[in-house]
């Protein structure tokens, strides 16, 4: 339960610094006009309050079956890596290290994949 509070107490105050980047970057001149690197930081922090509220929904989930569903962690493996993505700056990272991102990418998604089409 005080995983489950503390979740939400998280999720609250991203959502408010979220909240608080928007308004910051539309009343920043230009007005309105926001940067790529400003569209940039609000998707990785939208993301990132996707995945607390996955993370919140996984806690309930056991708390309630006593059962860790597989989907929901992929899912939030999925969410996750996509806000890597987003918020990625390849020309920081050499080639190697790309695709082992993307290699987990895709091994994440089949994994999903699988377990969504698996006789129930």
């Amino acid at each position: 339960m005080a995983l489950m509070v503390m979740m939400v107490l998280v999720i609250f105050l991203t959502t408010i610094e979220l909240a608080w980047i928007i308004i910051q970057d539309i009343i920043t001149p230009p007005i309105v006009f926001l940067e790529i690197d400003q569209f940039l930081e609000i998707f990785g922090f939208f993301l990132l309050i996707l995945i607390g509220i996955e993370l919140l929904e996984t806690i309930k989930t056991y708390l309630l079956e006593k059962v860790i569903h597989i989907e929901i962690v992929l899912e939030v493996a999925l969410i996750a890596l996509a806000r890597g993505v987003i918020v990625l700056d390849m020309n920081q990272y050499e080639s190697g290290k790309v695709l082992a991102y993307a290699a987990l990418i895709i091994a994440v998604a089949l994994a999903f994949f699988a377990i969504k089409k698996r006789p129930t």
